[in-house]
């Protein structure tokens, strides 16, 4: 069991069979609960009830003491001993770990367990990020092939491809920093002169790769 140097936000709830802590990620949110202490709400029920059944036997003032003893019904109680409460955080400290970097207490799925810090910290970050994009990327690809929309996502592919093709071929002013389509002799917003140059194997007016071809095969446009 991992070690922590303090418990993370709680708070404490009851459905109606004994208090249970609620445990919160300091990154994501996400609780973890406890199990109900049942036991505790049994043995302070009982003992209520003893020690009202006593007093009532008492002369005259039997009644009023019971009843003040009586109290809070402790299956509906809202609050938990220090006791009480540590042993639910034992419950829960499987599923968090402490980042000793910034000693934020995270859920497993914002730990990297590989380096031994929280994702945010951790030195494998970039490739976190890229693992989570291709799993993303396959699910939506998957859903997509479910619901017969695989020539959307394709396309939508395709579009973004150009995208990114137009974005790295666009003009720009020397002046002011404006983007321009490609192939644009002067700034739209300045009037200034801009010089182009080209990559090769690239079309000038809407970036897609042409692989040597006389004319871009996405837009016509001729490349010699």
């Amino acid at each position: 069991m991992p070690d922590f140097s303090r418990m993370p936000r709680y708070d404490i709830r009851n459905d109606g069979i004994g208090p249970y802590g609620v445990f919160y990620c300091d990154t994501c949110g996400r609780e973890f609960r406890s199990q109900p202490d049942v036991g505790g709400a049994v043995t302070q029920d009982l003992g209520r009830q003893v020690a009202s059944g006593l007093l009532r036997k008492v002369p005259l003032f039997g009644n009023a003491v019971a009843n003040n003893v009586v109290g809070e019904d402790p299956r509906y109680s809202m609050k938990m001993s220090p006791a009480q409460l540590e042993n639910a955080w034992k419950q829960a400290q499987a599923q968090f770990r402490e980042c000793p970097t910034c000693s934020r207490i995270v859920c497993l799925s914002d730990f990297d367990t590989q380096s031994g810090f929280c994702q945010e910290d951790s030195p494998r970050t970039n490739e976190i990020a890229e693992a989570r994009g291709e799993q993303t990327g396959a699910a939506l690809k998957g859903l997509a092939s479910a619901f017969g929309l695989g020539d959307v996502v394709k396309n939508v592919q395709q579009a973004a491809k150009t995208a990114q093709n137009a974005a790295s071929q666009a003009a720009r002013c020397p002046n002011d920093g404006t983007l321009a389509a490609p192939g644009t002799k002067f700034c739209p917003n300045c009037g200034t002169k801009i010089e182009t140059v080209s990559k090769a194997g690239f079309c000038q007016n809407c970036g897609a790769e042409t692989k040597g071809a006389k004319f871009c095969p996405d837009c016509g446009t001729r490349t010699g």
